[in-house]
């Protein structure tokens, strides 16, 4: 199973590619499927592609959800 995730663009690069971050991991990607990406802006990020442009309180909700489950996961794997 895949997954699309919401990432941070941290670093904008001059040949179509950005660095985005989640949870401290930075990643390359490209943003060739998406116009009008910023510095700061979220995207959602599947297989190395940006697909497309995430509000960033939508990202935050997301990511949030993310963590809970992942919280959830090691409590019950734990018992």
């Amino acid at each position: 199973m895949c997954h699309a995730i919401p990432a941070k663009v941290v670093k904008l690069r001059d040949d179509g590619l950005a660095d985005v971050e989640l949870e401290g991991v930075v990643k390359e990607v490209s943003l060739d499927l998406v116009e009008g990406v910023e510095l700061g802006d979220y995207v959602i990020v599947h297989v190395g592609y940006a697909l497309a442009k995430l509000d960033p309180v939508e990202a935050e909700k997301t990511l949030k959800l993310f963590a809970e489950m992942g919280e959830a996961a090691v409590q019950g794997a734990a018992q």
